[in-house]
């Protein structure tokens, strides 16, 4: 049978952070008994897939998960289970925040097999943690941390986040050290993007320049110039660290979790031996996943759709180079092996010049088995990718022409 990874939304939570541009949003109870309701019978419509596939992770994401009732979980995982073949070693998480998880629930999601949370911190400064929006303390957060040790989970990831408004490198190490003393399996580190469409990009956007402007990293970089800070103080706003601090972020977040142990094995991602995210590792090596519920989306038989949207095939071309630019965000790299199996030909004949432009650069590197980004490379990581993005095929890359 095929491997299945398989993503349930939740887009229900407690209060909307004023970074998130995430489907979600607060509910009434009577909201969320119908969403599961509906969740579960769109669940049991997938018998015919369930005879080719079987599941071997499952990610309940959102939103807050954890928001939904202990009986609510378990009846999407019960669907789950009474439709698919789920893999004994199966990895299943949920995604929750600090205060939304009691005992019971915790001794339910055990009960119903979930074997991995993911808790949402971001900073261990409350002042941060207002500044994002977020309802909880960092000892609300110690509190929902502890209290699952001890009801037995032994796989815990910890979600933080740098370039927060206001914040100083020194801060961020704290943070850092904070989280990494309490030795979590798993601390993924992300830099704070602004979106459009959110409440701190309705902050902040007269710092960005209309041209170019995509809403994403572009912003990100324009709200990190220095230009109208003075603004920016006198209107009582934190301003966003500066391109430099943001980067010695990024640099510390390596050195200081590699003391405690952690390995990064994709850009923000690190872990204790071991417990590097199956699902996460899935997505990155473009395993076919399945998404349920609203927004959720899948990747199944070369084709790619959202959750209520008519599938779009993929074409060689655009299937090849999300095997590039997903794969480079692990610190392995991208297999040459595996993308001759998957493709019929080698990577060379379709990014050979590309590739030996990035290595002679210093931007990449080639180990023979695999092509992966150097420690600079990581830095301008967005860049590297894009090269990727401009190979245009003229013939079937079984001929191995290509030009860029």
């Amino acid at each position: 049978m095929n491997l299945l990874e398989l993503y349930i939304h939740i887009p229900f939570c407690v209060k909307k952070c004023l970074y998130c541009d995430f489907l979600s949003a607060p509910s009434k109870e009577e909201e969320r008994q119908e969403y599961v309701e509906g969740l579960c019978r769109q669940i049991r419509t997938y018998g015919a897939l369930a005879e080719v596939y079987h599941i071997v992770s499952i990610f309940i994401g959102g939103g807050t998960p954890s928001i939904l009732t202990a009986d609510q979980i378990i009846l999407i995982l019960e669907a789950v289970y009474d439709t698919f073949a789920v893999d004994a070693e199966a990895e299943i998480t949920i995604e929750m925040n600090p205060g939304t998880v009691t005992k019971e629930k915790l001794k339910a999601y055990k009960e119903a097999g979930i074997n991995r949370l993911s808790i949402g911190l971001q900073s261990a400064k409350d002042e941060e943690l207002k500044r994002l929006g977020r309802i909880h303390t960092f000892e609300e957060f110690l509190a929902t941390y502890r209290l699952a040790r001890e009801m037995g989970f032994d796989n815990i990831n910890v979600d933080l986040m740098s370039a927060i408004p206001g914040q100083t490198v020194r801060g961020w190490e704290e943070t850092l050290r904070k989280a990494a003393e309490l030795r979590p399996e798993h601390i993924s580190a992300y830099s704070l993007i602004i979106e459009e469409g959110t409440p701190f990009y309705e902050m902040y956007k007269d710092r960005c320049t209309d041209e170019g402007h995509e809403g994403n990293r572009s912003a990100g970089k324009e709200l990190r110039s220095e230009e109208g800070t003075g603004e920016l103080r006198r209107e009582g706003i934190a301003e966003l660290p500066g391109e430099d601090e943001e980067r010695r972020m990024y640099w510390r977040t390596k050195d200081i979790l590699k003391e405690y142990g952690y390995r990064r094995y994709e850009i923000s991602n690190y872990a204790l031996p071991g417990y590097e995210c199956r699902h996460n590792l899935g997505y990155w090596d473009r395993t076919e996943y399945l998404g349920i519920g609203a927004g959720a989306a899948s990747l199944m038989g070369h084709r790619r759709w959202n959750c209520g949207e008519e599938p779009v095939t993929l074409s060689r071309k655009e299937e090849m180079e999300e095997c590039m630019f997903l794969g480079l965000r692990k610190t392995e790299g991208v297999s040459k092996e595996r993308f001759a199996a998957e493709f019929g030909c080698s990577m060379e004949s379709v990014y050979g010049e590309v590739i030996k432009r990035m290595c002679g650069i210093g931007l990449m590197e080639d180990t023979g088995r695999f092509v992966r980004l150097t420690e600079r490379g990581i830095d301008v990581s967005n860049g590297v990718m894009c090269e990727f993005l401009q190979i245009h095929m003229e013939s079937d890359p079984q001929s191995g022409s290509t030009t860029s």
